[in-house]
This record gives structure tokens, C-alpha cells and sequence, in this order.
């Protein structure tokens, strides 16, 4: 066998082996999404792209960097009595700035990729958080997303416009409960309904301190600031029922601040919003005070704990 033939043959199989990892590389990324909750927001659809990209760029590396290795321990391994020491390499600059090179160019990728995803989604950040409005120019999460599902039955009737309907809603954020407003109607309720495909933007202010807006299924999360008045916007794209989070450290019962986030057709939304309109406002379920109060006949003395702002009283409670 010649020397340009083995070389030929060497190329051939580095070049199966590429083939190969990146298709195995891709099929983990593509893997990536069953291990999220169900894609219930547009803003999730960008998130869980970036998400599946990150995770086939990690798997191509570690694959190819761990098969390399193995490899190399099977076929090159010194022989049963070797003990004499490898060649001196030393000085080769055209190894050092390919792995220089590689992961820079790597990390600008990376980088570049995930601010077109931020940007996309309009996300607020500690700068923009200060302030009352998302700035003038940034761009809404429904432009990119639309044409993922403009062709589904649940998609707008314009899917080429970005004026999609808007819905207003407030939300009070206290320790440890969620209460939701809609200005239009006067409701109050700590249940966060919303029409699907609309899109929903948020009046967030905190009567205390800093809570975090978290819907795993929308992939959105927002920090709210007290004395802030924060905007912040998605749309919901997948009919079902959701789950609100604090995600911030907010106090002893930090993890009973939790909310049902229901996405129902128009209709539907607009049939709850007659009922809850028709509703007597009432106390709603507290488990933060029910949990304080059960604590609090308990023997332990001298256990500080902040109590529980009052239950909210409310046209609707789940």
C-alpha cells in the first residue's frame, strides 16, 4: 500500500468518523427537547432552539474529545516492557492556535446566537428592569415565533403581522401570594388566566420584596423589584394548565407562592371572565398563612419567622 493511498484512507475515516459524531450529536440535541415541559409559549420555542443547540454543541465535544482519548489508550499504548519516554514535541504553534482558535470562536458563537434569542424574546434585564417600559426598539417575542406555528389551527388569523391581540393584566407580587388584576373588568383572582395566542403583557410591581416571575412552561422568568412598576410580555401558544413559581428566595413560605396559569380558548377565556365577574369577592386560600398558623401552636419557641401578609381577597380562587 502506498503513502498516498493510506493517506487517502486515513482522510476517508476521520472524515466517517466526523460524519458520524455529528449525526449522533444532532440526535442528542434533538433529544433535548422531550427533557423540558411541554411548549406552551412562543418565547419557549426560541429558548428550547438555543437549548438543543448548546446541548449538540457539548455532545459533538465530548464525544469526539472522549473517543479520541479511547482511541488512543487502545491503538497507541506503549507496549508490556516500554518504559522510555515520548518524543519532545515543543513549540508547535500551529497546534497551539487551533486550540486557541476553536473554542474563541466557539464562545462568540455561542454568545451571538444567545443575544439574538434575548433580544428576540424582549427578556428585561437589570438595566431595563429600573426602569418602567421595555425600551423602544427591542424586539417582541411574536415576531419570530409566529411562523413556527402559523400553520397549526391555533395560529393567529394574521400570522404575517406582529399586531397580535394585547391583553393587560396586573400582577401583585406578596409574601406569599399571587394576585391577579384585569383592569378592563375590575377582577381579582389568584388564578392567571389567559386567551391563547394573544399576546399577554404584564404590569408587575412587589408590595414587599424581591419575588421571580417563573412559568416553566412559557420558559419566561422575571425578577420583580419593589417600588418598580415592570412590564413584561409573552404569548401563549398551547391550550392547558401551567404552573407560576416564585423563583427567588422570598421568605420562610417562599415555596407555597404558587399560582395555576390556565390558557383556554377566547371564548373560554372570555366565559370565565363573565363568571368571575358575577363572583362575590371572598378571602382566598392561603397555604403560606395556613402553614403559619399551624407553626405557630406548635411548642418551639422562639423561631423567627416573618409572618404571612393577609389572604387576598378576591372575585376568584382556585
Amino acid at each position: 500500500m502506498t503513502f498516498a493511498t493510506m493517506k487517502i484512507r486515513k482522510i476517508l475515516i476521520l472524515s466517517a468518523c466526523a460524519i458520524a459524531l455529528t449525526a449522533v450529536s444532532l440526535w442528542i440535541g434533538h433529544q433535548a427537547y422531550s427533557w423540558l415541559p411541554p411548549q406552551a409559549a412562543a418565547e419557549s420555542l426560541l429558548v428550547d432552539n438555543l437549548f438543543s443547540f448548546l446541548i449538540t454543541l457539548g455532545a459533538f465535544i465530548f464525544l469526539g474529545v472522549t473517543g479520541t482519548l479511547m482511541y488512543s489508550a487502545i491503538f497507541h499504548r506503549a507496549g508490556e516492557y516500554d518504559i522510555s519516554d515520548g518524543p519532545a514535541i515543543e513549540g508547535n504553534l500551529t497546534l497551539e492556535f487551533v486550540w486557541t482558535a476553536i473554542p474563541v470562536l466557539l464562545v462568540f458563537w455561542i454568545a451571538g446566537y444567545s443575544y439574538q434569542i434575548y433580544e428576540q424574546m424582549g427578556i428585561q434585564g437589570p438595566m431595563e428592569a429600573m426602569h418602567f417600559h421595555i425600551p423602544v426598539g427591542m424586539k417582541s417575542a411574536s415576531a419570530a415565533p409566529i411562523s413556527v406555528f402559523a400553520s397549526s389551527s391555533t395560529a393567529p388569523t394574521d400570522a404575517t403581522s406582529n399586531l397580535m391581540p394585547v391583553e393587560d393584566i396586573e400582577v401583585d407580587a406578596k409574601q406569599w401570594a399571587w394576585v391577579f388584576r384585569y383592569p378592563e373588568t375590575g377582577i381579582t383572582s389568584t388564578e392567571l388566566h389567559l386567551p391563547i395566542n394573544h399576546r399577554i403583557r404584564l404590569a408587575m410591581q412587589s408590595e414587599d420584596v424581591v419575588h421571580g416571575f417563573y412559568i416553566p412552561a412559557f420558559r419566561v422568568k422575571q425578577d420583580i423589584i419593589p417600588n418598580r412598576n415592570i412590564d413584561f410580555e409573552f404569548t401563549p401558544i398551547r391550550i392547558g394548565k401551567y404552573r407560576l413559581t416564585d423563583s427567588e428566595f422570598s421568605g420562610t413560605y417562599f415555596a407555597t407562592m404558587q399560582a395555576d396559569v390556565v390558557v383556554e380558548s377566547p371564548q373560554d377565556y372570555k366565559k370565565w371572565l363573565l363568571e368571575a365577574a358575577n363572583r362575590k369577592p371572598c378571602t382566598a386560600k392561603n397555604q403560606a398563612a395556613s402553614e403559619y398558623a399551624q407553626e405557630s401552636k406548635q411548642l418551639i419557641k422562639n423561631w423567627a419567622t416573618i409572618a404571612p401578609a393577609q389572604a387576598p381577597v378576591v372575585n376568584y380562587s382556585n
